[in-house]
């Protein structure tokens, strides 16, 4: 039996029927925006009792509704629907302009705005625009330095919580996402999906400008700054200038000398995540880069690229002055200090420069009586390798020969050769 039409069931705004004089009077505040639910404890007023409901929970912290394959907890029922079809797969909410499919009605929403060019979120400071409030959020607080989000373990804050959750990993070590080819685990969904580039040969983000093409769109824009000549971040120490922000830092922790990247393993610390990576690539022996031609492996990139110059004899790397050329792009930064006279290495104790690192390595180990190579037939200690190698002829009856290794500079600037070499 349908029920009787009155003008009590008729909402005077909208014309919208309704089946009670209850359901009414809660439509109705949607046109007069009456709030009579007030929460006890912040004061926010609500239009529906069962809204205020659902808002007390976040004060109180409960999550009724559970899933019941994972176990994750919502405050909503809607929340845990949605949250199902993680599981399920569903994909109900489709775009009829490029046919991708979401989870979230919300998702779908948001994403067609990048086919009609809307932004209807604007700030109010700098006047610019975004396709959702929540990115509009986000980016108010870089004017109002707001961090909501603190780690708990070192205090850290964050505008974001997904920049909060991804911060905590550094802590747990967790790398939720796998590479299904290789096995290689990352902190970061968007890290794995670039990772999964090397394997695809995939290089979506192209300049317009030279045609140029990268795996990651942060390196696009990092490409475009030569061609701009855009430089953004300044020292402000030294006044030297980069393009990019994460090189200022970088460069900044010269000047403060900070280590902020620790190695849980051994307490070795660097100025670079990037190093840090690849140190702990030593204590898990992982070597991540493999010749394709003869299978030797390699725990950096820089390293295996090098490596390759052996199968094509390529020798990339031509001095200006000299003519010169080298394999490695570090042996002809070395070289050209031959020209130049430059002696970038100093000692902190004596202060006395070195043409390379490593000749200042070898000299610190003299300065503070270090001798970290041993001879494991006689004990004997030395400072460098090549004199625990020649020491090593001893024992195995070795004779030393003449053989060109590296050049050195003379007094008058004329270059003249170091010889250290071992025949049988």
């Amino acid at each position: 039996m349908e029920l009787e039409e009155t003008t009590v069931s008729v909402c005077p705004h909208s014309g919208k029927r309704l089946r009670s004089k209850e359901q009414l009077v809660k439509h109705v505040r949607i046109h007069t925006e009456e709030k009579t639910f007030t929460c006890p404890q912040c004061g926010k007023s609500f239009t529906r009792k069962g809204v205020l409901k659902t808002h007390v929970r976040i004060h109180t912290g409960e999550k009724p509704f559970t899933c019941v394959q994972c176990g994750k907890s919502f405050t909503q029922k809607m929340y845990l629907e949605d949250h199902m079809r993680i599981h399920s797969g569903e994909k109900p909410y489709a775009c009829v302009q490029c046919g991708k499919s979401f989870t979230h009605k919300s998702n779908l929403q948001s994403h067609m705005r990048i086919h009609t060019g809307e932004k209807p979120f604007t700030c109010v400071q700098c006047g610019k625009s975004f396709t959702k409030k929540t990115t509009l959020e986000v980016h108010t607080r870089i004017h109002t330095g707001e961090k909501p989000f603190t780690c708990v373990q070192c205090g850290k804050g964050f505008a974001q919580k997904r920049t909060l959750d991804d911060h905590m990993r550094t802590h747990t070590g967790e790398r939720p996402y796998t590479c299904p080819q290789c096995g290689k685990c990352f902190t970061h969904k968007s890290n794995l999906e670039s990772h999964i580039r090397v394997h695809t040969g995939e290089k979506p983000f192209t300049c317009v400008q030279c045609g140029k093409s990268f795996t990651k769109k942060r390196t696009l824009e990092d490409h475009i700054r030569i061609h701009t000549e855009e430089k953004l971040h300044k020292c402000l120490q030294c006044g030297m200038i980069f393009a990019q922000k994460r090189s200022l830092e970088d460069h900044i922790r010269i000047h403060t000398g900070e280590n902020t990247h620790f190695c849980f393993q051994c307490g070795k610390s660097f100025k670079r995540k990037f190093n840090l990576e690849v140190h702990m690539r030593i204590h898990t022996g992982q070597r991540p880069c493999i010749c394709v031609q003869c299978g030797k492996s390699f725990t950096q990139k820089t390293s295996l690229t090098n490596h390759m110059a052996v199968h094509t004899g390529e020798r990339a790397y031509t001095c200006v002055q000299c003519g010169k050329t080298f394999k490695q792009k570090s042996s002809l930064k070395n070289h050209i200090t031959i020209h130049t006279g430059e002696k970038p290495f100093a000692c902190v104790q004596c202060g006395k420069w070195f043409r390379f690192k490593s000749a200042l390595k070898n000299h610190m180990r003299t300065s503070p009586g270090e001798h970290p190579y041993t001879c494991v037939q006689c004990g004997k200690s030395f400072t460098n390798k090549c004199n625990l190698e020649e020491h090593m002829s001893i024992h195995t009856g070795e004779k030393t020969s003449i053989k060109e290794e590296f050049l050195q500079v003379g007094e008058k600037g004329v270059p003249k050769v170091s010889h250290w070499s071992k025949v049988l």
